[in-house]
């Protein structure tokens, strides 16, 4: 019978701390979304050599050109976007450089560009990109669920 009355004045304290740190009102939050004044626009540029393209069939190696075009004017875009990492790393032994490297990634997504243009230059094939951050953040609010507080009522 003791252990029963301290189990459950055990029971008894343990709810009334748990309960003490609960808030006594209850709450309506409504929420709303913030559309930034402005967006821009950026634009990039990939080109890509065509007589360069591994194939012996030309048709193929201005396909391929025309697709490495567009993915050099993706990068160029994610570099805008995102920046570039860069790493360096230079060793040296007695005070005279041995070997010096230098290598640079970007990585990123890239939602909503248009392609503007997509044409050969002599033996190069250029594509140009456009990224309207309008359409980015139309893009944006259709996935996303990202909202700020408009107003809390307590009851």
């Amino acid at each position: 019978m003791k252990k029963m009355l301290l189990v459950a004045s055990m029971l008894g304290v343990s709810s009334l701390l748990l309960g003490g740190c609960s808030t006594i009102y209850d709450k309506h939050v409504q929420w709303q979304r913030v559309k930034p004044d402005s967006f821009p626009v950026i634009k990039a540029v990939g080109q890509a050599p065509i007589s360069l393209q591994k194939s012996d069939n030309e048709t193929q190696r201005m396909l391929m050109a025309i697709k490495a075009s567009k993915l050099a004017a993706y990068a160029e875009l994610a570099e805008q976007v995102y920046g570039q990492q860069i790493n360096d790393s230079t060793t040296m032994s007695n005070l005279l450089i041995n070997d010096q490297e230098l290598t640079t990634s970007v990585n990123g997504l890239i939602r909503g560009a248009k392609v503007l243009k997509s044409y050969p230059v002599g033996d190069t094939y250029t594509t140009e990109l456009l990224l309207d951050f309008k359409q980015v953040y139309d893009l944006y609010l259709a996935s996303s669920n990202q909202r700020e507080i408009k107003n809390v009522q307590y009851f």
